[in-house]
């Protein structure tokens, strides 16, 4: 995979949403991006609760070109996007075939390049979308419409009531179509999803790094789907036959992995590192926070999962037949547990893509001119921590950590 691409997304980060109006906060393409996928998820482990089949899988994706579209057409807003699709329509597939060469010399994954190919196509009406998909496509529309909703909530407090009344009634008239789905039922009418939303929103509002100076600002929510996408491209390149529950279970996994930090804040490395029993200590007091506040606002049929991307979340294991969590070796989950019965997840893939975030998060800034001796040392600290020629979960780490700061 090109490391260009790993610096052509981090770009989400400086995509600035609504700066038409006045905001309380930066809101970014990352963080919408983020909070949509953990709509989606809430919503559509509702649906799947009924009986309904969600392709997982195909959200993901979604999700992901999406971000990549959004990247390269910065400056349109979406009202003149949809325009152009109405009555430009010839104008419309020349910007999406714009689109997808901004893309083509960065992703040398054929597969993946032609799932994104057909992604646009279907976004734009050339292709048909299968029946099997509907249900997956409403779940990720009604997270899209919810998020930007949940977006225009926290801009009402500061900005007068007439610069938001259009955008408002067009948000009500998208998301009509979508008030069937329970999850979606349930947060707007600020039920118990909504309290669990909001837990998780409060990483939108934590800053990574917060003792310094830094630019682009990431939040801690963003990261978290930053590192979800990382996770997923560099798990296509060490292990392109994944099955589909290992690569749902990491993208996942990925995404939840500061969620304990919704309720103890992020407690930053040198700190967690101060004594050597403090990091146990440090977990031992995540977990019963999260037990206590966050677990009781999870619903039963989902509960148990999120426990699973988030308790040792860092190291590669299955559920076995019992149900029990087990531990196992990379080079095990491929050649024994690579099955989805078995719910295989790659967590120390995961740890590389959080520890590749923090580097591109402390060497973007110096590069930009913004340094401190909290992000030399930082950058430093994650150029060292992997040996040369040491290669884990299919990754020389040490290599790639070196060609993205280059």
């Amino acid at each position: 995979m090109d490391t260009k691409l790993f610096l052509r997304i981090f770009e989400g980060f400086s995509i600035q949403r609504w700066n038409d109006l006045i905001r309380p906060f930066d809101m970014v393409e990352m963080d919408k991006a983020a909070e949509k996928m953990v709509l989606a998820y809430i919503i559509g482990k509702y649906e799947e609760n009924k009986g309904h089949f969600i392709d997982w899988e195909w959200i993901i994706y979604a999700s992901f070109f999406d971000l990549l579209r959004k990247i390269a057409l910065c400056d349109i807003k979406a009202p003149v996007q949809q325009m152009l699709k109405r009555e430009f329509l010839d104008e419309y597939m020349r910007l999406n075939e714009w689109v997808l060469n901004q893309y083509r010399g960065l992703i040398n994954d054929d597969d993946l390049f032609s799932k994104f190919t057909i992604y646009v196509g279907q976004k734009a009406g050339y292709f048909k979308l299968s029946q099997e998909l509907i249900p997956s496509l409403r779940v990720y529309n009604a997270a899209h419409k919810y998020a930007t909703m949940r977006e225009l909530d926290m801009l009402a407090v500061v900005n007068e009531k007439q610069r938001l009344e259009k955008i408002y009634t067009e948000l009500q008239a998208d998301i009509q179509p979508f008030l069937d789905l329970e999850g979606l039922q349930k947060i707007m009418t600020h039920q118990k999803p909504f309290d669990f939303l909001m837990k998780i929103e409060q990483l939108r509002f934590q800053t990574r790094w917060n003792q310094t100076p830094r630019v682009p600002a990431t939040s801690v929510l963003g990261h978290c789907f930053y590192v979800a996408t990382m996770t997923m491209l560099l798990g296509r390149q060490s292990n392109p036959n994944m099955c589909k529950r290992r690569i749902i279970n990491n993208f996942f996994s990925a995404l939840f992995h500061d969620l304990p930090e919704s309720v103890t804040r992020d407690i930053i490395s040198p700190v967690k590192q101060a004594t050597d029993g403090l990091p146990d200590i440090v977990k031992k007091i995540e977990d019963e926070i999260v037990a206590k506040e966050l677990v009781p606002l999870m619903e039963d049929f989902f509960r148990d999962e999120i426990i699973y991307y988030t308790s040792d979340e860092f190291s590669d294991r299955i559920l076995d037949s019992e149900k029990q969590v087990k531990k196992v070796s990379w080079e095990d989950l491929n050649n024994f547990y690579n099955e989805d019965e078995l719910n295989p997840v790659d967590g120390r893939l995961v740890r590389i893509c959080d520890h590749l975030s923090a580097l591109m998060e402390a060497d973007i800034s110096i590069k930009h001119g913004i340094t401190s001796t909290h992000l030399a040392t930082g950058r430093a600290g994650m150029l060292s921590h992997y040996k040369e020629g040491e290669v884990i979960s299919g990754i020389n780490v040490y290599k790639l950590f070196h060609e993205i700061t280059a």
